[in-house]
């Protein structure tokens, strides 16, 4: 696993956020942690992150709202969707901004490290050390 990878963990709900942050760092990852989409905007242009994981349903700017303006500057960051609800309409619609895959918050965290290396091992431009 590599140290260097910097995960951008975005969610509202500060209880999950703070849970799988400490989660993903103990597999080794480096994350940073924003509360909402205008933060995770701010933090993808400055911090640079390898991937990105996205709360679908926030209040304020969505998940899709914040993803369609990311892909505005940013086309090529791996992005895996967080999200409470199988059946949620607006998944289907993030789907277009090109998204890695969707971890259902039902689900073990072990589905989300699996999402991530995935996403990783697919994701062409990753930069190499």
């Amino acid at each position: 696993m590599d140290k260097n990878i910097k995960v951008l963990l975005v969610d509202d709900q500060e209880d999950f956020r703070q849970l799988m942050r400490f989660w993903l760092k103990s597999k080794g990852y480096s994350v940073i942690v924003a509360p909402d989409g205008e933060s995770a905007i701010r933090m993808v242009k400055e911090e640079s992150p390898d991937i990105l994981f996205l709360d679908l349903n926030m209040p304020a700017m969505d998940g899709v709202e914040t993803l369609k303006k990311i892909r505005e500057f940013n086309e090529e960051l791996p992005t895996i969707i967080i999200s409470a609800y199988v059946d949620d309409p607006a998944a289907k619609k993030i789907l277009s901004y090109g998204v890695s895959g969707i971890f259902y918050k039902s689900k073990n965290f072990e589905e989300a490290l699996s999402l991530l290396e995935s996403a990783l091992r697919t994701h062409k431009k990753l930069k190499r050390d």
